[in-house]
């Protein structure tokens, strides 16, 4: 293949431009925030398990309170009545000294009950300052997650601004680059890791950065100016410049 010198030296400054771009999606992958993401994220899906958990564990305990309460009150309701049979006095003597002892045995049954009560309530704050323990510990990795969320938007912000101008640049260089030439550039590009062509600086490719023996550089020179030089080790284009040797 042959190409205009200017043309194959404007390869050089498209591979500069090519190689800002692969610089800004590096960088656009590699932003510290994602880290940061990834770690509140999880933080956040864990604490939001625990929130749940808790509030179940809440809920069960009202539940268990509301049944012991219930009891206490349904006892303390039958001893009541049973008083108040005792107190007027109505039935044979078998009858009243039954209520006697009912009542209290009811006592006993209602003192036992009200530990209960007691036992529950005390679970029961340790359950509601469970939840809001992690409740707040919810919301504040909820902050978090969005402040690197933010940073990493304005971080995408300014690097998509930066590359939108720099593929007008690339546009533009491309546009007066001969079609087969791009075409070969665009291919080994693909091959040879993001770099297409690299200048002969010297007696090294800087592509590859291996220097050549003096027979192999000598049929490099010899080349016509216009003709396409690839490497020989990494089949890179080889620009010549005035900086060869």
């Amino acid at each position: 293949m042959n190409a205009a010198p200017a043309d194959q030296i404007r390869l050089l400054d498209l591979q500069a431009i090519d190689s800002r771009l692969d610089q800004l999606a590096h960088r656009r992958r590699s932003l510290p925030e994602h880290a940061e993401i990834d770690q509140a994220t999880a933080d956040h899906t864990a604490l939001t398990s625990l929130v749940v958990a808790a509030q179940a564990q809440q809920g069960d305990t009202e539940r268990e309170l509301a049944k012991a309460e219930a009891d206490v009150e349904q006892v303390r309701a039958r001893a009541a009545r049973n008083q108040q049979r005792l107190d007027s006095g109505t039935g044979s003597p078998k009858d009243l000294e039954n209520l006697q002892h009912e009542i209290a045995s009811l006592a006993k049954r209602q003192g036992d009950l009200e530990e209960v009560v007691l036992e529950i309530m005390e679970r029961m704050e340790s359950a509601q300052g469970r939840v809001a323990e992690l409740t707040a510990r919810l919301e504040h990795s909820t902050v978090v997650l969005r402040e690197a969320e933010g940073r990493r938007d304005a971080s995408f912000a300014e690097i998509d601004a930066d590359v939108e101008k720099v593929k007008r640049d690339r546009e533009t260089v491309a546009a007066v680059i001969p079609a087969d030439l791009l075409k070969l550039y665009t291919r080994l590009r693909e091959q040879q890791g993001g770099v297409g062509a690299a200048r002969l600086y010297q007696r090294r490719c800087e592509g590859c950065r291996v220097e050549f023996a003096t027979a192999d550089l000598n049929v490099i020179k010899a080349e016509p100016k216009d003709a396409v030089v690839r490497c020989e080790n990494c089949g890179r284009i080889l620009v010549r410049t005035a900086e060869s040797a």
